[in-house]
């Protein structure tokens, strides 16, 4: 496909022009212009609107194409892929999955040369023409490829520095998959071929897959990147470095112009010793990212807390370390679940509320007592370390805001 025949000069100054319009009303409004085919114009301009957020360096670019809706929602974050960028460097990179592009573009910019593979014709057209462009007088050599992942990684005499894959997780019928082995490529049936073509491997996975099956899976890995974006888990990330290493997991927390982590071994959480505690001064609830690590009693360790109960995942102290890797409540009071009492400590109905190890959810108890989330305040309920369950106000802490 000849993109400039269809993205050429005059269509890109008109979406140039028109970034900060509603592209919806932009259809109506212009219903001609010469020479531009509008509801192509219309996609970019929505698509360049959704990556000045999740891609600000590639958005600052005017001459990129951007993909339709799906890519854009399915590629990395600038944010997330600039991390793993950190994780891998040297002279050979091979993408297997390329996608979109965005995480071959900041993981290859640390290598000599980039070997970028998609199975779909319309992203290769896309990553040559962007690639091209984002590369330029980088001094980087630059490969474009269509073709099979598992074919291409089987017929090919050369051997890579680093192999990255991040396997579709959509089935036939667009369900979402997150196990590797339902995954395409299968990481789990080809991983002694990616290990006799590169030195290093790194997996991108979802969020919803189960790190110990995984390593059970891939018992190879080296390190477990748990990545979280403003609290929200975003990626796992498994590598491979050819080293005989036990697996480390890291726990990273991204976001607010900071980057906080913290980093384990299973036999370390396995044989933590951790003290139990009725609520005290302070509660800690770790970042989403130590949780899904599974972290549960080596954080507690780590900061010298105590938990509430075994399953309650929620951590007290009356004085804290400097740092710790979570959101920090100050107790203010146990109370009942009553009417009339949360009307007089919330005459306006607005409280946060957080369940942990609890019967009831969230959503229920804002409803049955007519709450809705705002302010600084929250209601945590919990099960403690007696098996009893409470009801926590909370204030959040200065340090967590």
């Amino acid at each position: 496909m000849n993109l400039e025949n269809i993205y050429h000069q005059e269509l890109m100054q008109f979406v140039q022009d028109h970034l900060t319009e509603d592209p919806a009303h932009l259809l109506l409004s212009h219903k001609s212009a010469p020479g531009i085919d509008l509801k192509v114009a219309a996609q970019q301009i929505a698509m360049r609107q959704k990556a000045a957020k999740k891609l600000p360096f590639w958005a600052s670019y005017p001459s990129l194409i951007f993909p339709p809706s799906l890519s854009m929602e399915q590629c990395s974050s600038e944010l997330t892929a600039v991390y793993k960028a950190k994780l891998v460097s040297g002279k050979t990179f091979i993408d297997l999955t390329g996608g979109f592009a965005v995480d071959t573009f900041f993981i290859g910019r640390n290598f000599k040369e980039i070997t970028y593979l998609e199975r779909q014709q319309e992203l290769v057209d896309l990553a040559q023409h962007n690639l091209s462009r984002l590369l330029k007088e980088q001094g980087i050599k630059l490969n474009v490829l269509h073709g099979e992942s598992v074919h291409f990684i089987e017929e090919t005499q050369a051997k890579y520095g680093v192999l990255y894959a991040d396997p579709a997780r959509r089935g036939t019928g667009n369900q979402k998959m997150y196990q590797l082995k339902d995954l395409e490529p299968d990481v789990t049936q080809n991983w002694n071929l990616f290990r006799q073509k590169a030195r290093v491997i790194l997996i991108k996975a979802s969020p919803m897959l189960d790190i110990q099956a995984a390593l059970t899976d891939l018992p190879e890995v080296n390190e477990v990147h748990v990545v979280a974006v403003k609290n929200e888990v975003k990626e796992l990330l498994f590598l491979y470095n050819g080293t005989n290493e036990k697996a480390k997991v890291i726990a990273t927390e991204l976001g607010n112009n900071k980057e906080q982590q913290f980093s384990f071994t299973m036999e370390e959480e396995m044989t933590a010793s951790v003290n139990y505690s009725l609520p005290q001064k302070f509660l800690v609830l770790p970042y989403s990212c130590i949780l899904k690590a599974g972290a549960f009693k080596s954080f507690a360790v780590r900061f010298g807390l105590s938990k509430l109960h075994p399953h309650t995942h929620l951590y007290t102290a009356n004085e804290l370390p400097e740092q710790v890797n979570g959101r920090i409540f100050e107790v203010l009071e146990e109370l009942k679940l009553d009417k009339k009492i949360l009307k007089a400590r919330f005459p306006d109905g607005k409280v946060n509320v957080l369940t942990r190890n609890y019967p009831i959810k969230p959503d229920l108890i804002k409803k049955r007592y007519k709450l809705k989330d705002g302010g600084n305040e929250y209601l945590i309920a919990c099960t403690l370390k007696d098996g009893q369950t409470s009801v926590l106000r909370c204030r959040l802490s200065q340090e967590s805001k």
